[in-house]
């Protein structure tokens, strides 16, 4: 699903961002989880694009085609979705997955402009049992010193909370090599969940129309999350996904539950 022409957009540091758009009705703009590219969702926009709507998919910064600009901050992948929104037309629905979610929360809260939030699966952990406080540094030392592939493993092992059973199942899937390549952005997306892993008061507040996506079965941590966040926004729709697996996105169920609310 790789045949959409790359666009490009301009982040307010200058940092171009690629994106790719499917279909050409109202925009659905998917924001990326942890170690994941532009191209994974292709099936994804593409489900959008067959039920009349725009699927677009795009490159967090650090991976596949967008640049970088250090230093990272998550305000600077705010302004990069914002800069994705401009380009499609401005305001629009926003489907944001794992730490793609929480990126989208949070921009939010900072006031870029969204018709519709759907968040699926945000790993928040308000508080119980937060990956290590120096994480973030571990890693970027170990990116630093060219060991992208320890990064990664360290990554899925103290963030992610991987079983070891399954990183070494990984590690030897020609998969692997892929993840490796996106070894600095290990760095920031632990800093961005970690940053607002208890959803500050802005971000609960948020008044975009929001529904909240889970899968059946999926990790225990979003089940938590998902269910504390909608303790605590209760303006938010709380939606199981049945077709959805694993931390997985499935795309016909996605698009069934995100049509459906777009009025």
């Amino acid at each position: 699903m790789t045949d959409q022409p790359i666009q490009y957009a301009e982040s307010f540091d200058g940092t171009r961002i690629a994106y790719r758009r499917f279909g050409s009705g109202r925009p659905v703009v998917f924001v990326e989880g942890a170690l994941s590219t532009a191209e994974a969702a292709g099936p994804l926009a593409a489900a959008f694009a067959e039920a009349g709507m725009q699927g677009v998919t795009y490159d967090r910064r650090g991976r596949g085609d967008s640049g970088d600009t250090p230093p990272y901050a998550p305000e600077r992948e705010a302004e990069d979705l914002r800069a994705v929104l401009d380009a499609v037309g401005g305001a629009a629905v926003v489907l944001g997955h794992s730490s793609g979610a929480v990126l989208s929360l949070f921009a939010a809260a900072e006031g870029v402009p969204m018709t519709h939030l759907f968040l699926s699966e945000p790993p928040l952990r308000f508080g119980q049992n937060e990956p290590p406080p120096d994480l973030a540094d571990r890693l970027q030392a170990l990116v630093d010193r060219g060991e992208n592939d320890e990064a990664v493993l360290l990554f899925l092992r103290e963030d992610v909370g991987m079983p070891e059973q399954a990183i070494e199942q990984l590690r030897a899937s020609p998969a692997f090599a892929g993840l490796v390549s996106l070894a600095q952005t290990t760095v920031y997306d632990n800093r961005l969940v970690a940053s607002v892993s208890t959803p500050t008061a802005a971000m609960l507040g948020v008044g975009v129309p929001m529904t909240l996506l889970r899968g059946d079965p999926t990790l225990p941590l979003v089940v938590t999350a998902v269910e504390r966040l909608a303790a605590a926004m209760p303006g938010a729709e709380l939606v199981v996904v049945p077709e959805s697996h694993d931390h997985g996105v499935d795309p016909a169920g996605t698009v069934r539950e995100v049509r459906g609310r777009m009025g």
